[in-house]
């Protein structure tokens, strides 16, 4: 270890360790004109280059709890001397300014104004101190209450200085601490820390080695002195490249960017192709195409998004025929076709698909999106109005629910998520359909994820599509709060750099 190796500020810092034998951080500070982080961060390059040592201490600190009132809890200042007023000393001066030196008990407790606790502690604590004399029923006035109380005394005293070390204490004002520490809402102990700074043996022998600042050379390049070529003529300090640099916050990506980059890198991997389509959908491609109900409740103003007067004429008139017969046969109402009109804010992403798989004329293939959809529900630590949904559609000739099951399988497993199961469930536009578990380690429990099944032929026949179509899909946010351990999915959107700046993509 040379003096080369060494930053200025760990030279200050070791020109002023030699004068004491120990030193506290804050004298540090003054005594070498650097800031406290520059010290702190200079004592731990010498502590990792042991040439310094450091000694922690812990004082018990004794500090006022709060400011008492006329209630036991704030100022009280009408004895002129004691910042916080005690219960006895109240009773003394209510006793004083109704101008008796006797009273019955009574009628004391009355000018008091106490509650019937502090009015008990009070008089006790009062006759202990001498202030007050008992007999029978009556209280008698003592020449010792003006004297002030070891309590009293150490109140005043901390008031003043706001707080002091344990080991400072008087004995008399440690009679009064430990008589105030059994009476709660006035003092606190706290354990603080402190640190002293000294020379290793090895800082001792290096220190003789080391220049004044001024004989350092020049530390910072800059345009003048290359342009001047004074450089030519100067000494240049020695770099230590082992020194630790500053940190930056860099931009990045959104952590839920990141999930949604990864399952589509997951779907691209798996054949699949990505399709998109418009956020603004008619109720005949976002419902009556997928077999909803005209009164269904899913269609109400208090679920839906509606877009007012904007209608979408263009419905073709084939697909509209078959959808209506098929509304008429098997739910048994007469189907209307200005209510497919009326546009929404898409509440899936299904109407994209199936709109796509309409106007492709696809016999077989795989396709997924990845869109926004909106929901007119109550904002809530599960619930949002806009969020992500994916989904997944697999055509063929031939593909089935044990197909299904197997690529929802492979899916998970690709995001890390191994433990599946299904069970039945109902859904308007597919049969069967099934409901997706997940069991997640680090929670020790099953969750449930997406819905799936096969596209009901009232469906697929409606837009003339003959073989099966295989479906799944459910919203992002959850994966995403499962990924980052969150408990409500609004944090996702909160943009607090503090959480953004430390998220990794990690495993489920």
């Amino acid at each position: 270890m040379t003096e080369l190796n060494l930053h200025k500020i760990e030279k200050k810092i070791l020109l002023s360790l030699v004068k004491h034998d120990k030193i506290d951080i804050e004298t540090l500070a003054s005594n070498t004109n650097l800031s406290l982080d520059n010290v702190r961060r200079g004592i731990e390059w010498l502590k990792y280059k042991g040439l310094v040592s450091v000694f922690i201490n812990k004082d018990s600190i004794v500090q006022l709890v709060s400011e008492k009132s006329n209630d036991g809890s704030s100022k009280d200042k009408t004895d002129g001397s004691v910042s916080l007023t005690l219960p006895e000393r109240r009773i003394v001066n209510s006793l004083k300014n109704n101008g008796q030196n006797a009273i019955r008990i009574g009628d004391l407790a009355k000018i008091s104004r106490l509650s019937n606790i502090e009015f008990s502690v009070g008089i006790q604590n009062a006759l202990r101190n001498g202030w007050l004399t008992k007999d029978a029923d009556t209280m008698n006035l003592t020449e010792n209450s003006e004297k002030l109380s070891n309590e009293e005394i150490l109140l005043e005293k901390i008031s003043k200085l706001k707080k002091m070390k344990l080991s400072d204490l008087t004995d008399q004002e440690l009679r009064g601490f430990n008589l105030l520490k059994k009476r709660p809402g006035y003092l606190k102990e706290t354990i603080e820390k402190s640190f002293d700074i000294s020379l290793t043996n090895e800082g001792k022998k290096l220190v003789p080695s080391i220049k004044n600042d001024e004989q350092e050379g020049i530390s910072a390049i800059t345009a003048e002195i290359l342009n001047s070529g004074k450089w030519k003529n100067e000494k240049f300090t020695e770099i230590d490249v082992s020194s630790p640099v500053r940190s930056y916050a860099m931009g990045r990506t959104h952590p839920l960017t990141d999930i949604i980059n990864e399952i589509r890198e997951i779907f691209v991997s798996m054949g699949f192709t990505e399709i998109e389509g418009p956020t603004i959908q008619s109720c005949f491609w976002n419902f009556d195409v997928l077999f909803t109900p005209q009164d269904h409740p899913a269609r109400d103003m208090q679920d839906t998004f509606y877009i007012s007067n904007l209608i979408d004429e263009d419905i073709d008139p084939n697909i509209s025929k078959q959808v209506s017969n098929f509304h008429a046969m098997e739910w048994n109402y007469d189907w209307d076709i200005e209510k497919s009109k009326q546009t929404v804010l898409r509440t899936h992403t299904t109407p994209v698909t199936v709109k796509y798989l309409s106007e492709s004329k696809m016999s077989e293939g795989r396709i997924f999106s990845i869109g926004r959809v909106f929901r007119n529900e109550k904002m809530s630590y599960k619930h949002l109005m806009e969020f992500h949904q994916i989904e997944g559609i697999v055509i063929g000739e031939t593909v089935n629910l044990r197909d299904l099951m197997g690529l929802q399988k492979q899916f998970y497993s690709k995001l890390g998520l191994d433990k599946v199961k299904f069970w039945p469930t109902y859904f308007p536009y597919t049969e069967p359909s099934l409901q997706s578990m997940v069991y997640i380690d680090k929670l020790g429990k099953w969750v449930e994820l997406f819905g799936m099944g096969m596209f009901r032929p009232e469906v697929t026949q409606s837009v003339g599509i003959t073989n099966n179509v295989l479906a799944w899909g459910g919203g992002l946010e959850r994966i995403a709060m499962i990924r980052y351990g969150l408990d409500d999915v609004r944090e996702l959107y909160d943009n607090k750099l503090s959480w953004l700046r430390i998220q990794p993509i990690c495993p489920l």
